[in-house]
This record gives structure tokens, sequence and C-alpha cells, in this order.
């Protein structure tokens, strides 16, 4: 053949640009391109061998070398794969996505970093990454097979190129990057290490490097791994192997508490390898904290923290998905939102939460400090992952009146303890455990040793709407709406006593009401009470105080919410309100002492006295009194 001088189409010059300048966001992308592409004609050569067995005819010993030369300002990436001749160099690297059209570049301009559709590996784009740290490149490349010629494809990106007979007599493709001013750090032989150990370290070939110009020495060590853990059998990997990939992976200086090593095969073809942290990191909760997993496809190290593979709620958990079936953008460096990621989302967030329930069954200890750890993280699923729901509330954990310090127990737990009698789940809200426990709301439970779930975490406010039963019992707050405890017979001589007390304390009850008509919605006599004098409950639906006073931190307006107070007329506080009304329901005292009852009410539940200078003098007035 003659050498001849050909030009890119117009739009082809334009994609170039686009692709020198606004496609990938890092340069150093280009070394991972030339590699994939060396590993691809690899690939297709040894397909291609095994029906025509005179294109492997030379027993090749398949490897990718790298030659630096900086007296010449050039690196080489080379192969022994498949090479192209003349008319598949020319319709390969000649003309883009070989249709060259219009509405191929006004596409790719369009959606390039956001919702592309998968074209390295259909349209070559990634051997233009070149382009980006060189101002030449030259091709030479032969093609397996008897009779073929060596052909050479040399361009500086600017419009046209070039082809003509190539000396190479050895079958593959050698390219050769003539680097740019101020590009010479690609030269450097750690530069190099560091880039194929970070994308590359998985490609199933040896990739030596040589230095100098020299030609790769074949006994050299290459500098990738090639073989990756989770491509391995599960029984072929030692836990130390596992252990040190995890901490390499995540930083984390423990071994991880539970390894998912698994891969799926059928109409879906991916591996994984994920691992459970032990204990949380310290920023698991910055809002601006990257998460996700590492991304390899065939091999290839695509990027880390892609958020598209797990929900946010399994933000915990670390590890590798390797899929051949995933489709990306043009650049590599965004997922597709489409049907093959929602079918490996689900499968990777099922084998997740099947291994916390496996985990959770046959280590309790071990799941309960996990759960104290990354509880409030898991919690979130329930208000965004509705599909898997059921299994998500088998695996929460609380604290209840029954557990001993710092104790957790399951709804599953909780529900097969309840006695024959119980019909509801009970449980109180509250800005912290400690006050959930000391709370008068739970007295009456407390006395009839019926359990009582804590949600004391900030997060529990805020799945309550979606936690609203299990196992076919409805969530019951035990601070709204009125409480009826005990059997038939038990409930009602409960009403009959309550119907007795309420003639003799309604006066007394109505002109509390009067004094605290801008506070309260109702007084009256209460059934949960034995040894407080009083609390406040909610109406049935309305905002619990925890979420009140979160709104008000928050800065967010809180609508007026008026809350029934309920006094123990067994308590001696309310029998001494009683004399003084029977005295003079007119006297100073009185008053004080109604502002005080419901100031304590509030102090009870963990929130502040209207008027905490007001409330001490009150307090402070009483306490001086014989």
């Amino acid at each position: 053949m003659n050498k001849k001088t050909l030009t890119f189409k117009a739009e082809v010059r334009e994609l170039l640009d686009l692709v020198v300048h606004s496609l990938y966001s890092k340069k150093e992308i280009f070394l991972r391109e030339l590699i994939s592409n060396a590993s691809d004609a690899i690939d297709r050569a040894q397909y291609e061998g095994l029906t025509d067995k005179r294109l492997v005819a030379d027993s090749p010993v398949w490897e990718i070398g790298i030659v630096a030369d900086k007296k010449a300002r050039t690196l080489t990436i080379g192969d022994n794969g498949i090479g192209m001749s003349a008319d598949e160099i020319e319709a390969n690297l000649g003309t883009i996505a070989r249709s060259g059209t219009q509405t191929f570049l006004e596409t790719l301009k369009a959606q390039a970093g956001s919702n592309a559709p998968e074209m390295i590996g259909q349209f070559g784009v990634g051997f233009y990454s070149a382009f980006m740290v060189a101002d030449r490149v030259v091709v030479d490349s032969l093609r397996r097979g008897e009779g073929q010629q060596a052909v050479r494809w040399s361009s500086d990106g600017e419009g046209r190129y070039t082809l003509e007979p190539s000396d190479r007599t050895v079958p593959g493709t050698a390219i050769t990057l003539h680097l740019r001013k101020e590009q010479d750090e690609w030269l450097e032989e750690w530069e190099i290490k560091s880039l194929v150990k970070r994308y590359s370290n998985f490609i199933a070939y040896p990739i030596r490097f040589a230095a100098d110009g020299k030609d790769v020495d074949p006994k050299s060590a290459p500098l990738n791994t090639m073989r990756a853990l989770w491509r391995r059998a599960r029984n072929e990997v030692k836990e130390e192997e596992y252990a040190e990939f995890y901490k390499h992976l995540s930083h984390d200086l423990n071994a991880p508490l539970r390894t998912i090593h698994f891969s799926a095969e059928g109409q879906l073809e991916f591996r994984a390898l994920l691992f459970l942290p032990e204990k949380p990191p310290f920023d698991l909760f910055l809002p601006d904290r990257k998460h996700g997993l590492h991304l390899y496809v065939r091999n290839v190290f695509i990027g880390a923290d892609f958020e598209a593979l797990l929900p946010e709620y399994l933000r915990f958990v670390k590890g590798v998905v390797d899929s051949s079936d995933l489709p990306l953008n043009v650049s590599r460096e965004m997922l597709q939102d489409d049907a093959v990621i929602r079918k490996i989302r689900a499968n990777l967030v099922g084998r997740v939460l099947s291994e916390l329930e496996s985990l959770k069954r046959d280590r309790v200890e071990a799941y309960t400090d996990f759960f104290r750890g990354f509880g409030r993280v898991l919690k979130e699923g329930l208000h965004f992952d509705h599909e898997n729901g059921a299994k998500l509330k088998e695996l929460l954990l609380f604290p209840s009146e029954r557990t001993a310090g710092s104790g957790l127990i399951s709804l599953r737990q909780y529900r097969d303890a309840m006695p024959s009698t119980q019909t509801e789940i009970y449980y109180l809200t509250s800005d912290s455990l400690e006050n959930a426990r000391q709370s008068p709301q739970v007295e009456a439970f407390r006395r009839r040793n019926l359990d009582v779930l804590f949600f004391a975490d900030p997060v529990d406010e805020w799945i309550l709407d979606t936690l609203d039963e299990y196992d076919g019992c409805k969530l019951r707050a035990i601070d709204r709406g009125e409480i009826e405890l005990g059997n038939d017979e038990e409930k009602a001589e409960s009403k009959k006593q309550r119907e007795a007390d309420d003639k003799q304390y309604r006066p007394l009850l109505d002109l509390i009401r009067a004094k605290l008509a801008d506070d309260v919605k109702e007084v009256r006599l209460s059934t949960r009470l034995t040894d407080s004098p009083c609390c406040l409950v909610a109406d049935e639906h309305a905002m619990n105080p925890g979420m009140l006073r979160m709104m008000r931190a928050m800065g967010q307006p809180v609508p007026k919410q008026l809350r029934s107070l309920e006094v123990n007329p067994a308590h001696p506080l309310i029998a001494r309100l009683r004399k003084l009304f029977d005295a003079d329901r007119e006297s100073a005292q009185l008053a004080e002492c109604v502002s005080l009852l419901f100031d304590l009410a509030l102090v009870a539940e963990g929130s502040q006295p209207r008027d905490p200078r007001a409330f001490t003098q009150a307090l402070t007035n009483q306490l001086a009194k014989e």
C-alpha cells in the first residue's frame, strides 16, 4: 500500500474535540482505556483462534507492554492480540462510530456525563482519550493471519490522519503517544505503576513495564495482580486475604465483621464481593460523605463510590461489583439508570439483608453490637425502601422497659412475649432513653408487667408512619389518646371507679382546665398513672413532643397543639389541690399550684417549663410554706 492522507469528517473532528476537552474528568483515564483496548484485542485473538488455529500458530504468551522513553518523550502501549488490517484500522480509527453521523454527535453532546448510552467497545471512542495527553498518536498494527501487511496510522487529532506501511513484524498493536508539553508525568515509572494498580490491576493478562525506550522483558514482574479475589471461588480465598483487601478498600484498621462473596449467573451475570464493617466510621453521618461500591467492567476499574448500586441506607457496605452487563456512558464514569442496574441493585440489597438476618439469627451479640453502630442508618430504609420493608422490620432492635441497661430486643421477640390478652405493641418516643425509662406514662404498664418499646433515636420519629404495624399488631403510642389496660372485667371495674372519682373531682378538674385554658385541651383523670401526679397526653393522631422539639430546633413553624392533662387522683399532690379547692377555690396558692402542676408535667416528659424563672419561684414559694 502507498502512504495516503485522509481527512476526518467535520462532525468527527468536533467529536474529537469533545473527547479531548470535555468527556473525561481525569486525564489519567487514557491509560485505562488503552490497556482495556489491548486486553480486548487479546480476548478477540483467543476467541478467533478457537476456530482458526492459524491465528495462534505462534503459540503466543499473551501480554501487554508499556514502554516509557523520556528522551523521545513517548509512551507506548503494546499487545500481541488480534491486530488490525489496513481496512480495519481505517474503519476503526478513521471513522468514529463508523456512521460518523451528525445525529451520533448531537446525542453524545446532549448525554455525555449524564445518561449517554454505552459506546466504549462499540464505537472505539476510548482510544481517542490518548489525545488528552498527546499531540500526536501513532498506531502500528499487524493483523494475525497469513499474508497480512503491517500498517501505520498517525494523527495529530487536528483533522487529518495518515495511513502507510509499517515495519512491525509481530502480530498485535502498538500505540505510541508523543506527549504534549507539561505531560511528562506519564513517563514516570511510579506513576504508571500507580495507574495500573488503580485501574487495571485485575486485567487477565500480565502488564509489564520498560523504561528508557527498551524492549519489555517477558521475565519481568507484571504490574498487575491479574486475578481478582471476586473471580476466585470462595473456598480458594483465605480469610486473611479478604481482610487485607477490605482494609485496602475501606482504610479500616479492623477486619470486616462479615464477608459476602457471590456471583449471579443466567440472564444477568455479575460478581460481587461485599463487606460489613465491624464498627461505624467517624464520618458515617456527614452529609458530604462519599459512599457506594467500586465498579469493574470486565476486570477494568471504572470508579469508586457508585451510589446507584446500593441505596443510601446501606452506605456502610463496602465492596466491589464486576459485570460486563452494566451500561455506562461513553466516558465509563457514570452508570445509566436502567433495568439492568435496578436488577443488580435489587440482588445486592437482597443479599446484604439476608446476611444481616443470618448474623442476627446465628450471632445475637455480634448483631446487637453491629446494630448499635449502624441501626440508625438501617432504619432509614423503612422510609425509602418499601419493597424490603418486611425484611427491614425483622432487623430492627429497640430498648424496652424490660431490657436492662442498654439491652435491645427485636419486634419478633416483643411479639412472641406478649400476653394472650394483649393485642397491640406499646411504644413511647422520647429524646433520650433515660427520659423514656422515667416517663410517668410507663407506670401502669410497668405495674402490669407489660413491656414498652422505647423509640429514643432521632430517626425513630421519622419512620413511625411506615412502622405502624407488625405481624398483625398495631403499634400504639402510650402517650397518646386514652389507654385501657387489662381484661374485659378489669376494664369494666376501672371504668366504674373512674366514673365515681370523676364525680368527686369534676369541679376541681374544671377549675384546672379554666386556669390552663391556653395550655391544655382537656383535664381528666388518668388510667395510666400509678406513682406520678400528672402527665400530658396528645390526641391519638397528634404530633408527639419529640417531633415538635425537632421542628423547633430546625427553625420550622410549629403548629399550636393543645394536649390533655391527666391527673392521678390517688397521688398526695392531687389530694392537696382538692383541699385547697375546697377551702378557697379563688386563692392565689391554688392558682400557683395549678400552674406548677402543668410545668411538672412538662418536666416529666423532658420538656422545659413554660417560664423556668417563674417555675422556680413558684416551687420555692410552695416549699417554703408550712
